[in-house]
């Protein structure tokens, strides 16, 4: 049977764990220094593929939660373990000083291994040696669960070491309420990009787009421009890379005439274009939200290509980020992309990649590579990250018209206004057709004016005289006349298909 003193130490050695990782949070923030970033990148590339897929289809956005999740019950394991290491020493040598040490020194070794000396380990390890120091009584004073009717055994010794443990485990869980509200009070003043100022020739074309939701404007539309606190974001980890402007750089290497390294200097002086591209995720639902537009400032990538002299039979090329994705393109696919270092007239934000990340015409989003570091040229094809995890990597984009809740209105006059985004990738959106009785018959719906970009989505509108309960269906037409496809699968391998249907009335 466990004794008072083990679950005792037990117990401490949690709260030491738990206060390591919270001052390490305190100090890095959400960040690449915190101890769980390394530790949550590790259970993201050691999860096999099918069990990758398997949390998409049925777990979703919480999947990611699940993962880091994981990632700090194993970080605070690890912590937890060196503290009751040290618990464990003071109490066979009658000695505190000796399970501080332990839990300190052991904590920052810990600490330093994970992220590199820092502040942060230091604060990590005194975190743990405190709550050790704190929590620790020498056996004299400690039951053993032997010895009954020895001091050491009374009741009030118990209640004692018991009070004691649980005011440091009370104590070790204020100071991580604390912090967390301290790092969000720090976090709150500290936003790089908010005085960054606007990209010169980006607000003419996101007056442009503003001006086309106005002309179409309707209480159920999301605008043109999805703004950057609202747009989507889905990575591979829990914790962005951290790159500095000044640090930047890609390099092309593989089947070239000769390797060439680019900083964001240099890219930033050739010809700068403001593209409007929208992006859809390749593993939400027919109808999901994680899809979004913006207004992208960079330049493209065909000039970038054409200067390395791609030799021999090179026809692919594998892009890769610094938070270690890594996607695969057809060299005349990637030509036609665009390296972008703004998004909607500011600095690119880190979570969208900054300083640069890669934009590819009609493709899905999770092909748009973040962070981009190296375009290797090859002459043989590889998988991507996604393509080894079994879905169909760089496929395009299929067709969707959406229509979420807040698109459904009844007007003052009775009558029903539908309203959505549509988006058919590079082809463009040509058509919207509705249903209000279920796909029998089909109305045309009205469209915002077409943009000269390609890549973009389209706003639709449709209002009829309701009559009681409709089911209706929504379905969209490329600009080469394909029809949305009725056929309905799941995200998993290549994007969900089929039509959006609701029931209204």
């Amino acid at each position: 049977m466990i004794n008072v003193t083990e679950r005792r130490d037990v117990l401490l050695a949690a709260a030491a764990g738990v206060a390591a990782v919270a001052s390490s949070y305190l100090f890095a923030g959400w960040t690449p220094s915190f101890v769980v970033r390394p530790v949550d990148q590790a259970v993201v590339n050691l999860t096999p593929g099918p069990v990758v897929t398997l949390a998409i289809e049925t777990l979703g956005e919480a999947g990611h939660l699940i993962h880091i999740a994981l990632a700090f019950a194993a970080v605070v394991g690890l912590f937890g373990a060196v503290a009751f290491a040290g618990l464990l020493l003071a109490t066979r040598t009658d000695r505190r000083a000796a399970g501080i040490a332990v839990a300190g020194g052991g904590s920052w070794l810990l600490a330093a291994g994970l992220t590199g000396p820092s502040a942060g380990a230091v604060a990590a390890a005194l975190s743990a040696a405190a709550v050790v120091g704190a929590g620790w009584l020498p056996p004299s004073a400690a039951p053993s669960g032997g010895d009954t009717g020895t001091v050491r055994d009374a009741p009030a010794v118990v209640d004692a070491v018991r009070r004691r443990t649980l005011a440091v485990v009370a104590g070790a869980l204020g100071f991580v309420a604390a912090t967390a509200v301290g790092r969000q009070a720090l976090a709150s003043g500290d936003d790089p990009l908010a005085d960054a100022p606007r990209s010169e020739g980006a607000g003419a074309r996101l007056q442009e787009l503003d001006s086309a939701s106005l002309a179409f404007e309707s209480d159920g539309h999301q605008r043109m421009v999805t703004p950057i606190g609202e747009f989507y974001n889905v990575d591979i980890a829990e914790f962005d890379p951290e790159v500095t402007a000044d640090e930047w750089s890609v390099t092309f290497t593989g089947e070239t005439g000769s390797e060439r390294t680019v900083d964001l200097d240099e890219l930033i002086d050739r010809p700068v274009e403001n593209r409007a591209v929208t992006l859809r995720c390749v593993g939400e639902d027919l109808n999901g939200r994680r899809i979004g537009n913006a207004v992208w400032t960079g330049t493209p990538i065909r000039p970038l290509l054409e200067s390395v002299d791609p030799q021999g039979d090179c026809n692919c090329a594998m892009l890769r980020g610094e938070d270690g994705y890594y996607v695969q393109f057809p060299v005349d696919v990637l030509a036609e992309g665009f390296l972008a270092w703004g998004m909607n007239g500011r600095e690119l934000p880190t979570s969208h990649g900054h300083p640069v990340r890669v934009l590819i015409p009609g493709h899905w989003g999770e092909t748009n590579l973040k962070w981009l570091t190296e375009i290797e040229l090859l002459n043989v094809e590889d998988d991507g990250y996604w393509e080894e995890r079994g879905w169909e990597g760089t496929g395009e984009v299929t067709t969707v018209a959406k229509l979420w809740d807040e698109g459904i209105t009844e007007l003052d006059d009775g009558r029903i206004e539908l309203a959505g985004h549509a988006y058919a990738g590079s082809p463009g959106v040509e058509h919207v057709e509705v249903s209000t009785d279920g796909g029998n018959s089909w109305t045309d719906a009205d469209l915002s004016d077409p943009l000269p970009d390609a890549d973009v989505w389209r706003q639709w509108r449709h209002v009829f005289e309701p009559g009681g309960e409709h089911e209706v269906v929504v379905r969209a037409v490329d600009g080469e006349g394909t029809r949305q496809t009725r056929e309905a699968s799941g995200p998993v391998p290549s994007g969900a298909s089929g039509w959006v249907r609701r029931t209204v009335g």
